[in-house]
């Protein structure tokens, strides 16, 4: 592309809000978004970006941290942010965040082109303005695509939802008595809540080293090997 074209495609946006598009149109398309700006289509439709306030930065760089160290403590689980997932031929979206297992340690989703296709283990949506979309049509489009598991984060008002495959649907996972979220897909990986909320990193990560302390996390980092070993 020449200077004079790329400069043109910077002015002109190609997609509107609520355009109906198949995902490999929607992909070379996207190539040509103006720099800045962002949009995803869920179930064949285009939804550009809400403004992004403070709090909602705050809140993904916790839980990418959050995330982060049971990565290191859990070899075979990959976690990234904002990365473009083409989660079938009608959706491609782009998490806050996901942990997935490794393609080469048998998870579902793999890495073409540098981008992820299929669906996470996990996704990850930090939700202020985006709140309804988050637990409306993209919860539906994870749920469809075979996510095992969906966290919401939603700021203002601040409450934690998790939510689990169950027969093939996503059903609610609550907290434990201790007020503490657990993952059913990757063992260890608790979160607290309340010390997200009041910015309690030290609170965040010690209710994390409980879980990475489990025996279940353990076998878990076996059975990861195990999987690796098999391929």
């Amino acid at each position: 592309m020449s200077t004079v074209d790329r400069l043109r495609s910077d002015l002109i946006d190609p997609f509107e809000d609520g355009q109906r598009l198949d995902q490999p149109t929607f992909h070379k398309l996207y190539s040509t978004m103006p720099t800045g700006k962002w949009a995803e289509l869920v179930s064949g439709v285009v939804y550009m970006a809400y403004p992004l306030y403070e709090g909602h930065g705050r809140g993904d760089y916790d839980l990418s941290g959050w995330l982060s160290h049971y990565q290191r403590f859990t070899p075979g689980v990959r976690g990234v942010s904002n990365v473009s997932t083409i989660l079938s031929d009608d959706s491609e979206v782009q998490p806050d965040l996901q942990l997935r297992i490794r393609e080469d340690h048998g998870g579902q989703a793999r890495v073409e082109g540098g981008y992820v296709v299929g669906p996470p283990e996990l996704v990850i949506e930090v939700g202020d303005s985006s709140r309804s979309r988050d637990l409306g049509v993209k919860k539906a489009a994870y749920e469809k695509a075979g996510v095992l598991e969906y966290l919401f984060v939603g700021l203002e008002p601040e409450e934690v939802r998790w939510f689990g495959r169950r027969d093939g649907v996503f059903q609610e996972i609550p907290p434990g008595a201790d007020g503490i979220h657990r993952s059913e897909v990757f063992p260890g990986l608790w979160l607290d809540a309340k010390a997200l909320f009041s910015e309690d990193l030290n609170g965040l990560i010690a209710a994390l080293e409980r879980g990475l302390a489990t025996d279940e996390h353990a076998r878990f980092v076996v059975d990861l090997a195990g999987r690796r070993a098999g391929n």
